[in-house]
């Protein structure tokens, strides 16, 4: 059992419609929605189809406590992933709103539903075995567009929700409110380490950009949000810190690196008017958290991503395998820890393996330590970025596009990808890049050259276009 939702008191959840539900209510209704998967089909294999809303919510923590295995997608589901997905997976059932039932399990057995959200039975003939570990399946966005999953142990949920909730400081009276998505990492590790300390979560769809966002804040006092880098830039446009929000006590951020001088910004900022800005560094592939600036060090150590968690631990590794001790020398970084994962799914069959990382996490990460401990990410070993908290393997686009017939060279920051193709047509590269990945439009731009610069070997001199 994740959490022991009958011993808390006070409301698990306010959503944007005031409605609530106190931890006890929670615990009636997440005991009934198991009961409706027979006792034989307790390691089922659920899609669970996520949403800021109560029903949503209701599920997770229905399977998460009664070994029902799910695995977090995003509304709307893209056709394609979610057609993979199914063929690679065939999941035993759907958890889903009955908003989009119809289009989505038309035809299937519908068992039970609650909080606007239904349970039906797919179905596929699952033939492989669940591992007794696994406990939750998150898309990677390192793979995007294939059906590849980061498997998350039980262990590996407990340790890193109680290493967070520990540094983090999270009491009983503290209220979250939702600004990511659930099916991402790190918006569900608030989720996760909120109801770990009889905590508060305010559900809402509302983004920060919007007015009635700041009133559910105001009105339902809440405590703490998380945020991407793009968050935070957003906010800043907006005039954040002239807002009045006294019920606000620290803001997170993870998801990408913040710009420095914007970092240094917000932790001046935020102590000026009595907040915390804690900066996070993490990954599904150690379940959320690997690091964490202090909150008394953000000022000074802005730009870090800080010192390993409590229970985790860095080495920078060199290119001939080395171990660096010395402060200020760049290397691979990785990370040891109860946290990491048990490695990734890209079939059914893998579903059954057991921890294959074994508490071994090769980040891809070039990070340099300072003298006083605190690491700094100055570079990636491999072709990834990350898009609005969202890791991209750029290669993987590049495959996605030559199988529709594009040649197309891809590069870019963690602020936008750059998409060259010889294709006349850039608006159709760009909807199969959004159709085939999923990735949102404004989150890259198409641009049409005459040639893809190549060297005598074929292969493509990226650097020609990134001047």
């Amino acid at each position: 059992m994740m959490w022991r939702l009958a011993d808390r008191n006070g409301n698990a959840v306010i959503d944007e419609n005031a409605n609530t539900i106190s931890y006890s209510e929670l615990h009636k209704e997440t005991e009934q929605l198991a009961e409706m998967v027979p006792a034989a089909d307790r390691r089922s294999l659920v899609f669970c189809y996520c949403s800021n809303t109560i029903g949503s919510l209701l599920g997770y923590a229905a399977f998460i406590n009664h070994r029902i295995v799910p695995l977090m997608l995003e509304i709307p589901p893209n056709e394609k992933i979610q057609n993979r997905l199914m063929d690679a997976y065939k999941p035993d059932y759907l958890w889903l709103p009955q908003s989009i039932r119809t289009s989505l399990a038309r035809g299937f057995k519908e068992i039970y539903t609650s909080r606007g959200y239904a349970l039906v039975k797919t179905p596929c003939r699952r033939s492989f075995e669940l591992n007794g570990q696994l406990a939750l399946l998150l898309t990677t966005s390192g793979s995007t567009g294939s059906p590849k999953l980061v498997r998350q142990s039980y262990q590996n949920l407990r340790s890193n929700t109680e290493s967070i909730a520990n540094y983090l400081g999270i009491k009983d009276d503290d209220r979250a409110i939702t600004t990511l998505p659930m099916n991402y990492t790190y918006g569900l590790s608030i989720i996760n380490t909120h109801f770990y300390a009889g905590a508060s979560i305010v559900l809402t769809s509302k983004s920060p950009v919007q007015r009635d966002f700041w009133n559910l804040l105001a009105d339902a006092k809440a405590t703490n949000f998380g945020g991407v880098p793009y968050t935070y830039e957003i906010l800043y446009k907006l005039g954040f810190f002239n807002m009045n929000l006294p019920s606000l006590r620290y803001c997170t951020q993870a998801g990408g690196k913040l710009k420095k001088d914007l970092n240094l910004v917000y932790a001046r900022e935020s102590r000026k008017h009595g907040r915390d800005f804690i900066v996070m560094y993490g990954a599904s592939e150690a379940t959320a958290r690997m690091s964490y600036v202090p909150r008394e060090m953000a000022v000074e150590k802005a730009g870090s991503i800080g010192i390993p968690i409590p229970g985790g631990r860095f080495e920078l590794i060199a290119q001939d395998g080395s171990l660096l001790t010395e402060p200020g020398v760049p290397g691979e970084l990785v990370y040891y820890g109860a946290n990491v994962s048990m490695g990734y799914a890209e079939r059914g069959a893998d579903l059954g393996k057991g921890d294959e990382w074994n508490g071994r996490l090769e980040t891809g990460d070039i990070a340099e330590r300072d003298s006083d401990g605190f690491y700094y990410i100055v570079g990636r070993k491999s072709r990834f970025l990350k898009l609005f908290g969202e890791r991209v393997n750029l290669l993987h686009i590049e495959e996605l596009l030559e199988q529709e017939g594009y040649s197309a060279a891809c590069v870019g920051d963690d602020d936008q990808m750059r998409v060259f193709t010889t294709f006349d047509d850039t608006a159709a590269v760009r909807d199969s890049i959004c159709s085939l990945s999923g990735i949102n439009h404004a989150a890259f731009e198409v641009i049409h050259i005459s040639e893809i610069p190549r060297n005598d070997a074929g292969k493509v001199l990226y650097s020609e276009l990134i001047r």
